[in-house]
């Protein structure tokens, strides 16, 4: 048997106003929203068979280091497109900047960051 992954979790500061990017920008619903542990709030939004986890516990504390030399650091959340370009112009009209572009075999890429620092890779495959 091949597993394969359901969801990630990762804490941000308004789970609510992260979930509502996310459904505006990737076509995401959704799938479930309610308390969760140390006085905390989750929200899962993505599709019905994958979704993130967002989590605040009310009052999180910032990143202190560079997630990509942190062991167990989040280094960035990938999502696959078909339309670059018109993905590009959404990410730009939601007030986020694109940046480190690149075409590689077997496809094309660019990076954005979000209000909370978390980086997101916008793929599309050739």
């Amino acid at each position: 048997m091949t597993a394969h992954l359901e969801h990630t979790n990762f804490t941000v500061a308004n789970v609510d106003a992260t979930a509502e990017w996310m459904c505006d920008l990737f076509g995401w619903q959704i799938r479930w929203a309610g308390p969760s542990i140390d006085n905390g709030r989750s929200v899962h939004v993505g599709t019905k068979d994958h979704y993130l986890a967002l989590y605040s516990p009310g009052n999180p504390h910032k990143a202190t280091d560079n997630n990509y030399k942190t062991i167990g650091g989040l280094n960035h959340v990938g999502v696959v497109v078909d339309d670059i370009d018109a993905m590009e112009e959404k990410v730009k009209a939601a007030g986020f900047v694109p940046e480190n572009h690149a075409d590689y075999e077997p496809g094309k890429r660019f990076y954005f960051h979000d209000h909370d620092g978390i980086e997101y890779e916008v793929v599309a495959y050739s």
